[in-house]
């Protein structure tokens, strides 16, 4: 079982290399983290975007350009089209964001004929945190992507959570559908979602996982509060996932994780046919290197070794 970020690392350096597909490259924070993953073995770079500009910022990062293939192309928008047809087409394993516009670059991931969502396919975000106050990582969902999930996006949140903990040798998640209330109330339709979820666990319509909801988070983190509180459940304070009721919950939460409790994140989009980083441009080059490994991870088949 992987119980922190370096660990999954490691685990990443033990998996045959991951070609990562990067749109629009010329960005010091992206080139800092890309040369880092192909100096540790696990990814190989395939760079879109203006050549002398990404030569340029790996020049003045002291980065050897050489180990990279580097594309040219005119604008930011070739950059992402291409760097998406190089996924789909197979030449690439993983496509990451480079120094483009968050909507720019979704509209091509999403794009009916050539983008990398199947049809019919929720689309959802889930990150690992690594926090000093618990001893294994915290899978959190959905901190990007869906504003207020209904029961089918809950669902699909649920599913890729569970494959991404599968992959850090959790084989039976203990899953926690948070709400403000562990009680389920017709004026909060996220409690009514929540009772339905586990009905379909218990139906075997979703991936193997212990799970209970609604639950507030003293529930499903502390394992002292289902005694104080008299509240029996599944998950007694020892929650592998978290399954947040809405965009704003989800995404307060993973941030005040990060500003007050010291956190570190590796992230990414699901749902999508292969591994899709999303950063803000903003992010730091540690952050974007645990991204880009956790994307190898995910790429990864079962019987690789």
């Amino acid at each position: 079982m992987i119980k922190t970020l370096e660990g999954m690392v490691e685990k990443a350096k033990s998996l045959p290399p991951k070609t990562i597909a990067i749109a629009l490259a010329e960005d010091e924070n992206t080139l800092g983290a890309i040369d880092q993953a192909v100096a540790s073995g696990f990814a190989k770079a395939l760079m879109f975007g203006n050549k002398d500009k990404i030569i340029k910022c790996c020049d003045d990062l002291k980065i050897d350009h050489h180990r990279f293939e580097i594309i040219d192309t005119p604008s930011a928008e070739i950059a992402v089209s291409e760097a998406v047809k190089a996924v789909k087409n197979n030449e690439a394993d993983v496509l990451m964001k480079g120094l483009v516009n968050t909507d720019k670059f979704l509209k091509a991931v999403l794009d009916k004929e050539k983008g990398l969502l199947p049809p019919k396919t929720v689309m959802s975000y889930v990150c690992a945190i690594e926090i000093p106050a618990r001893d294994k990582l915290l899978f959190v969902t959905d901190t990007a992507v869906l504003v207020t999930p209904n029961l089918e996006q809950k669902a699909a949140m649920l599913k890729y959570a569970v494959q991404m903990a599968n992959k850090f040798g959790i084989t039976k998640p203990k899953v926690a559908l948070l709400a403000a209330t562990e009680k389920v109330n017709p004026a909060m339709e996220s409690t009514l979602t929540d009772a339905m979820v586990c009905q379909m666990v218990a139906r075997k319509q979703l991936p193997d996982c212990v799970v209970d909801g609604p639950l507030d988070l003293f529930l499903a983190c502390d394992p002292s509060a289902a005694e104080i509180k008299g509240v029996p459940n599944l998950i007694n304070g020892e929650a592998d996932i978290l399954i947040c009721p809405s965009l704003d919950a989800a995404n307060i939460f993973y941030k005040g994780l990060m500003l007050f409790a010291s956190g570190e994140l590796a992230g990414l989009i699901q749902g999508t046919s292969k591994p899709v980083v999303v950063m803000s441009r903003s992010e730091s080059k540690k952050s974007k290197f645990y991204c880009i490994a956790l994307s190898c991870l995910m790429a990864s088949s079962e019987n690789e070794k």
